[in-house]
């Protein structure tokens, strides 16, 4: 090996280590994962009401229930595996037992009563934190998911009688309901092991 490659070898390692991309400070990276995040819960919930109003258009609320214990899953499910995040819904009331809270999730959803009670619209509540779960750092987001008009048809206080026995049929364990406009509904819940 000649000298000058000796020489020239070392200078563009170091050259090319000085000139690489600066990883993310750690105020940077959650900013990041936020944004991330904030995507793919609009993506989420553009996909869901897409499929829904479709649904309600095409055979009312009885098929909108089928429809949606059908594909709601599924959307997160391709959401997830596409984009590396752990994407879904949950609810103090939750209509499905499958999506239960975990402790943290229940926490923050109570904080989150909290501010609604004192005048915070639950349209307006996040919260997007690293935490640590069994020894591992993760991301976590919540999203309030506030109750709109059409939400109300299934998770209102007067659903209808067959719609009711509609919900009954597919989830027995049912709490999703006797919501008030505004109220917050759910959250979407997203979190990625880092």
């Amino acid at each position: 090996m000649s000298r000058k490659f000796a020489v020239a070898v070392p200078l563009m390692l170091a050259v090319a280590a000085i000139t690489a991309p600066i990883p993310a400070s750690a105020e940077e990276a959650p900013a990041q994962l936020k944004a991330e995040a904030q995507g793919l819960v609009k993506e989420y919930a553009t996909n869901l009401q897409t499929v829904l109003k479709g649904a309600l258009q095409s055979s009312g609320p009885q098929g909108a229930v089928s429809i949606c214990h059908e594909q709601a899953p599924q959307i997160a499910a391709d959401i997830s595996r596409r984009s590396g995040w752990s994407v879904g819904r949950t609810s103090l009331k939750p209509r499905n037992p499958a999506s239960a809270p975990d402790g943290y999730e229940t926490k923050v959803m109570k904080e989150f009563q909290a501010r609604i009670a004192k005048g915070e619209p639950a349209a307006n509540l996040v919260r997007a934190e690293i935490v640590s779960q069994n020894g591992v750092k993760v991301f976590r987001f919540i999203k309030a998911i506030p109750t709109g008009q059409v939400c109300l048809t299934c998770h209102g206080t007067q659903v209808a009688p067959e719609l009711k026995a509609k919900l009954q049929a597919l989830y027995p364990g049912d709490k999703a309901t006797g919501f008030k406009l505004g109220d917050m509904r759910g959250v979407f819940t997203l979190s990625k092991r880092l």
